[in-house]
């Protein structure tokens, strides 16, 4: 599989037989848009930086919301959280989503906002190979709260997304705080390749892609 980083929370998943986008941003935002051309796009929730679906094609098959769904061999969960620290009530409602493709599980967090998961949505997401968190506060978690999620799920791979890279017009935090917090010494990449049997089995990996 490669993992291909656009900015904010959009992120291709390019296997042998299938492509998966999830939350293709508007270029408001400042950042080239993804040109779609993904059998599965996934959205986490309905903002303009993670939503456009606009130039999907019919044959395109859009996940949105919590549940259970199965496409050309890849498995979605979708699992509801919050987007805020107050039960939603002042961004709303975020999705994370868990996909197993390759025999490799990935989460991604979406616009978690919640300071720490649920003992039940830890318990749903279960073990997890590659873990997508948001880092850059103001709309999600910050660096420190992040770090405490990643503790919670403890995922062979972290890659933090949603801070601020060159170009974005969408006021975040940048990476430092996370990377301070977190302690582990980046590899950085433009695309990430990885298989199920070249998982790390014993210390955690960061991976920091390089726009």
């Amino acid at each position: 599989m490669q993992i291909t980083w656009f900015g904010q929370a959009c992120f291709r998943f390019d296997s042998k037989d299938v492509r998966v986008l999830i939350d293709p941003f508007s270029k408001k935002i400042g950042l080239r848009e993804p040109r779609i051309n993904d059998q599965i796009i996934i959205v986490t929730h309905d903002h303009y930086d993670h939503n456009n679906i606009e130039n999907t094609t019919p044959e395109s098959f859009i996940i949105k919301g919590p549940g259970e769904y199965e496409k050309s061999g890849v498995q979605v969960v979708g699992i509801s959280s919050f987007h805020d620290n107050t039960q939603g009530s002042e961004r709303g409602l975020n999705t994370i989503y868990v996909i197993k493709l390759e025999n490799i599980t990935l989460c991604h967090l979406g616009d978690i906002g919640q300071h720490m998961l649920t003992d039940e949505q830890v318990e749903t997401i279960g073990g997890v190979d590659i873990l997508f968190v948001p880092i850059g506060g103001t709309y999600t978690v910050d660096g420190k709260q992040a770090v405490a999620i990643v503790k919670q799920i403890e995922p062979k791979i972290i890659v933090p997304m949603h801070y601020k890279v060159p170009g974005l017009t969408v006021n975040l935090e940048g990476p430092n705080a996370f990377l301070k917090e977190i302690g582990i010494k980046p590899e950085e990449t433009e695309y990430y390749k990885i298989t199920a049997k070249n998982l790390p089995q014993e210390e955690t990996h960061l991976i920091m892609f390089k726009l």
